[in-house]
């Protein structure tokens, strides 16, 4: 008997079936005027944008607007590319214009639905961001899509890492703006760290559209964007401790694979503090338990982390002497980016390479509370709907499944379970070699390298020739993804790997032009494309023959929506195809969660050698396991992000501030106030209220005057006179503040005294901003004791985050007020001096921006590698500089003009 819920939908259609119907009427009306746009000239599409922009300006709405717009797009995408979109890619393009996610299959062509309600919203004049997740995506659909925008009288720009300045200011004035996720982090927080609003790149965020959202809203939101500077240099220390701890046994230690933890047990820690004891490291009489013990036990914990918890080729490689993070979801090298706290240090001692100095943070954003900025946000993927509940919860975000253009083909086998991994491997290696015989591409999936590697060998004894694609192929990524669809092609790949690049049946003919152009520069390009493409055809139709392409997993991601990615390759825009993974009782998945019940059942059916259980309820136990596991991810997550909030609400007054001092040309108001609180804060604590006049400190109020506002006034003798009380001091001493602030005045001249008041409160909010971070991190790092306590860390975090934020403030009113009240004009020797000193502080300040993994700050400063230095340069030694013009290129090789770089002069 069918239930309620099953009835309603046979009849009502499923919510996201009637989210779908309501654009129906839409499409409709885009394609009725298709007759009318295609009646246009080239000059007609252009002339339609500003026709649109003006009844914008006077008041229509983007949704009136909404059909003729993408009418107009769907017209000038037709002439600039040869491509007509399909109605399934227009409800795309709604739904993302309406704030969605529209999880599209792989092969839908998600790139032109972008340009859709990109160009709508771009109408505004307030710009569009289209996020990426790689530099190559950004840059190939700029220049691809940019020619649709070009014919609507659009511009596009595109933002990469160490863009010059200049450039980079005119990608964001751009009406679209390609860029990585990463790229946009870091430009919010370089922005926030500028002096003057010229210097600032972006220009608000108003709409942002984010490829492959999942990766970028999900699998990469454990990781704050840091910006940050040198720390000292403890090596020594690190490779110390590298030494004790493969001394350490199995009992001394204990890992939990499920929540990826490592923890000493109380054996351990007395074999570790006799060991300390020993080389010296822990004075006699001292215990780990000891405050002072504190920096030697956190790196013993991450000696022990990075020894039991990070393995080399699978959570990194080891090049050039330098240790590379590899992603866990693309399998992609994450060139800079570096482990905090301690913990990269930590495994490059383990690895024997040269350990880099650790850092401190500058400025920090997770990518949760950047994307939230964006009025409006949308995204696009081939799978979100596993994570509808944290999008919805988090961003805000629905989730809406568009329909394929054509039906799906692809045949989803049920998963086969051996009983070994060696049983698994052989009948993968059996499979490929059946597969392969009758010229049947083959993806393999794999969860790491060191996999990848070992299936290479094991195919290579077989005789089967294979490509391989992990984090050492980094760089040939696209083109060996781009020919895993070639007839008889195998492909082993991290699961993720290729990502935004087509897999299409007969191989990606667009690949093939250009190699065969660039092998042979002289030929005529339409020759090669006409030969080529005949023959093309010849080859996708073996391919169909052969069954289209088969993606074959070995192993179950912790993530559906990994696997699903995987599989989706398989089967674009109707295609055939066939996907199936095999699993063993080693797999990680299936030994952390249930595979003793499994090994039972198995055990019971008395299953041979090399047989596998193929079974439903095999697949819906395994879900149920991940399941769990993105349940587990997902709080870790949310609660990151409620720790996050606290510092973000920080963060935007910070940034706020910052922005109301650049904009304002005359501070000296704000400075009073500081000032008269200042001495507020002076006369209460000095001369309390309600007290006596003999119970005043006048003498420690003398010496703070002298201190904090560099005036010398009689104070004591002003306590001695009848009738004065704390209000007639207050009122006396902000006079006399003000006289010298006057003279002060006169002496720099009105102008060049709001341009020093600027600078200091700028400079004096930015150090005061740092300290914080700091202090945050520590205190973040022991709240989650006072669980002990039965107190909420949480709780306890917000109430001294707070506290400790409205210190930070009392303190910035001390700081610019005293070093405001103690500046004098210089003599132009004094003034040549400071200059230098200033610039040797910045060329050693310098940030860099660094990727940290969950929450770890992260990467060194380095020197932008786009010039070379000039010969003899010395950064702290303004002789060997030359003498550059303002405009002229740094001659520390950084690429960037003279005032933006070591000529800046505050």
């Amino acid at each position: 008997m069918l239930g309620i819920g099953t009835v309603a939908k046979k009849i009502f259609g499923t919510p996201n079936d009637r989210k779908v119907k309501t654009t129906r009427p839409l499409v409709e009306k885009i394609n009725a005027l298709e007759p009318e746009y295609e009646a246009l000239d080239d000059a007609g599409l252009i002339a339609k944008t500003q026709e649109f922009k003006k009844r914008i300006a006077e008041g229509e709405s983007l949704d009136a607007i909404l059909p003729e717009a993408f009418a107009n797009c769907r017209e000038a995408a037709r002439r600039a590319l040869g491509l007509r979109a399909f109605d399934v890619q227009l409800m795309g393009g709604i739904f993302l214009h309406q704030g969605n996610i529209s999880e599209m299959k792989t092969g839908e062509g998600k790139t032109l639905v972008a340009t859709f309600p990109a160009y709508l919203n771009a109408l505004t004049g307030k710009g569009v961001h289209i996020v990426t997740v790689n530099d190559y995506l950004a840059k190939r659909d700029a220049e691809w899509m940019g020619n649709v925008f070009s014919a609507l009288g659009m511009t596009t720009g595109v933002v990469y890492p160490q863009q010059p300045d200049d450039e980079k200011k005119g990608a964001y004035a751009a009406d679209i703006t390609y860029a990585t996720n990463n790229e946009l982090g870091f430009d919010y927080l370089r922005d926030n760290m500028k002096s003057s609003l010229e210097e600032m790149s972006q220009r608000g965020h108003h709409f942002a559209i984010v490829d492959e959202v999942d990766s970028i809203l999900i699998d990469e939101a454990r990781t704050p964007l840091i910006i940050s500077g040198p720390a000292q240099d403890r090596s020594e220390l690190y490779v110390t401790v590298d030494g004790l701890i493969p001394s350490l046994e199995e009992d001394h230690y204990k890992i939990d694979e499920k929540t990826k933890n490592v923890t000493f047990t109380d054996e351990g820690n007395e074999y570790i503090e006799e060991l300390l004891h020993q080389k010296g490291l822990l004075e006699e009489g001292q215990s780990l338990y000891d405050p002072e013990s504190t920096t030697i036990v956190h790196h013993m914990n991450q000696g022990l982390r990075a020894h039991k918890l990070f393995l080399k080729d699978r959570d990194y490689i080891v090049r050039d002497n330098e240790v590379v993070l590899i992603d866990e979801f693309t399998g992609r090298m994450m060139s800079g980016r570096r482990l905090s706290d301690g913990l990269h240090q930590a495994i490059e001692a383990k690895e024997g390479c040269e350990i880099k100095p650790e850092n401190v943070t500058l400025a920090q954003v997770t990518f949760q509370n950047y994307f939230r900025l964006y009025a409006k946000l949308s995204g696009m993927t081939g799978t979100a709907s596993t994570e509808a509940e944290e999008f919805a919860q988090i961003y805000g975000l629905g989730v809406v499944e568009v329909p394929t253009n054509k039906p799906i083909a692809r045949v989803d086998e049920d998963d086969a379970v051996y009983r070994t991994a060696q049983e698994k491997f052989d009948a993968i290696v059996t499979t490929i070699k059946e597969a392969h015989a009758k010229g049947q591409p083959i993806l393999v999936g794999t969860t790491s390298i060191e996999k990848s590697e070992m299936l290479s060998e094991l195919l290579k004894k077989a005789g089967v020739t294979h490509n391989v694609l992990n984090a050492r192929q980094h760089e040939q990524e696209a083109q060996i993804v781009a020919d895993a669809g070639k007839l008889g092609a195998v492909t082993i790949a991290t699961n993720m790997a290729g990502r935004g690049t087509d897999i299409k049946l007969g191989g990606n003919l667009d690949f093939q032009i250009m190699e065969a152009i660039a092998a042979d520069p002289q030929a005529d390009p339409e020759e090669v494309r006409k030969r080529l493409e005949a023959g093309h055809k010849d080859d996708e139709q073996a391919v169909i023959d052969a069954g289209g392409l088969f993606v074959l997993a070995t192993e179950r991601h912790e993530s559906r929506r990994i696997d699903n990615q995987l599989r989706g390759r398989s089967g674009r825009q109707g295609d055939p195809g066939r996907s199936a993974f095999f699993l063993s009782l080693d797999d990680d998945l299936m030994r952390i969660f249930g595979s003793e019940r499994l090994e039972k059942v198995l055990s019971t059916l008395g299953m041979k050698e090399g047989e596998a259980i193929i079974h439903p309820w095999v697949n819906k136990s395994l879900e149920r396991a991940q399941a769990k596991v993105e349940g587990r991810n997902f709080d870790i997550r949310k609660q990151l992000l409620k720790f996050d909030d606290v510092m973000n609400e920080q963060r935007k007054v910070i940034f706020r501030q910052r922005l109301d001092i650049m904009e304002a040309t005359d501070l000296s108001e704000i400075i009073k106030d500081m000032r008269g609180e200042v001495i507020d804060d002076l006369i209460d604590q000095y001369m309390p209220p309600k007290t006596y006049a003999d119970q005043w400190d006048m003498e420690g109020l003398y010496a703070a005057v002298i201190e904090r506002l560099n005036l010398d006034v009689p104070v004591m003798a002003w306590g001695d006179e009848e009738g004065v009380d704390d209000d007639v001091v207050a009122d006396r001493l902000e006079e006399a503040a003000e006289e010298m602030m006057a003279e002060k005045t006169e002496a720099f001249g009105p102008d060049q005294m709001r341009m020093i008041e600027k600078q200091v409160l700028l400079q004096t909010i930015d150090s005061k901003w740092r300290e914080h971070l700091l202090t945050l991190e520590h205190l973040r790092s022991v709240v989650g004791f006072r669980g002990y306590a039965q107190r909420d860390p949480l709780n306890e975090y917000k109430n001294e985050a707070f506290q400790l934020f409205e210190t930070m403030l009392d303190s910035l009113r001390q700081d610019v007020t005293q070093q405001l009240a103690r500046i004098r004009p210089m003599t132009d020797e004094e003034q040549q001096q400071m200059l230098r000193d200033l610039r040797a502080k910045q060329a050693a300040m310098a940030p860099k921006p660094s990727e940290t993994e969950e929450r770890e700050p992260g990467a060194e400063s380095l020197k932008d590698p786009t010039g070379a230095a000039l010969p003899g340069f010395d950064e702290n030694d303004q002789s060997t500089w030359g003498n550059p013009g303002r405009n002229e290129a740094c001659p520390c090789g950084s690429g960037k003009k003279f005032k933006h770089c070591h000529g800046r002069l505050g």
